[in-house]
């Protein structure tokens, strides 16, 4: 499967990113995948050429990319309870630093680079994130309701902008929370605030995975869970697939 290192221009510079896609010649529907904190590194590779080899183009930007090239920090093959303090002690400045104004002006340059690519076929696309990348995501699709068919979003703090934020986004969604971040009542609050998705008539599914903490999808944390992974592509491919006609 054909993978590139690419750069997106932005207008605050250059920003790296990993895309994966099949290797058909043909055209294939686009997928703008935002990493979770850590960044591109070896696990989210493996998850971008996994959703590639469904017939995407999956496209990762580095988010961090005004404070350097992927890797930005430097991080261990695993990080687990003795790494997690120094590795979030590097992590979450630069996430305090993407603002929410900054992070809509990388997703119009991710968009638009991502249906500019030859490889990407024409029509809408799907935005899919982890962690807050989940958030990237949803704040992505609210902004580009024209050209976002279908959202998804993992173990993501989607609750931080409050309801004004559902309210735009007119695409197909699916929060998968993490049990350790979320309690029933929660979910029940939350899912109260979706509800204005069905006055406009939007698609969503809003569920707990059972058995999971915040990060299930990462295989190089201790977070890490096996069923919680599979449920995510249980729940993610047949968002996508009708969406973006990829049946």
């Amino acid at each position: 499967m054909p993978t590139h290192t690419l750069q997106i221009p932005t207008p605050d510079g250059l920003a790296d990113a990993f895309a994966a896609f099949p290797d058909h010649g043909e055209r294939h529907p686009g997928v703008l995948m935002y990493p979770d904190g850590l960044g591109i590194r070896p696990v989210i590779r493996e998850m971008a050429r996994e959703l590639a080899g469904h017939g995407y183009y999956v496209l990762v930007p580095n988010l961090f990319y005004r404070h350097g090239p992927a890797p930005v920090i430097e991080l261990p093959e695993h990080i687990g309870a003795e790494t997690r303090p120094r590795v979030f002690a590097q992590v979450m400045p630069l996430i305090g630093a993407h603002t929410a104004e900054r992070a809509l002006i990388d997703a119009d340059a991710y968009l638009g680079f991502l249906t500019s690519r030859p490889e990407v076929s024409a029509g809408p696309v799907a935005v899919t994130g982890y962690c807050i990348g989940g958030l990237l995501a949803m704040r992505t699709a609210a902004a580009h309701s024209d050209r976002v068919a279908s959202v998804a979003a993992f173990h993501a703090p989607v609750s931080a902008d409050g309801p004004d934020l559902f309210a735009k986004i007119t695409a197909a969604v699916h929060l998968g929370h993490a049990e350790g971040d979320m309690t029933p009542e929660a979910l029940g609050e939350l899912n109260q605030v979706l509800q204005v998705m069905d006055t406009a008539g939007t698609a969503y599914t809003s569920e707990i995975y059972p058995g999971t903490i915040h990060g299930f999808t990462m295989s190089d944390t201790d977070a890490f869970s096996a069923s919680g992974l599979q449920r995510h592509w249980d729940r993610l491919l047949p968002l996508l697939d009708p969406t973006l006609g990829n049946n």
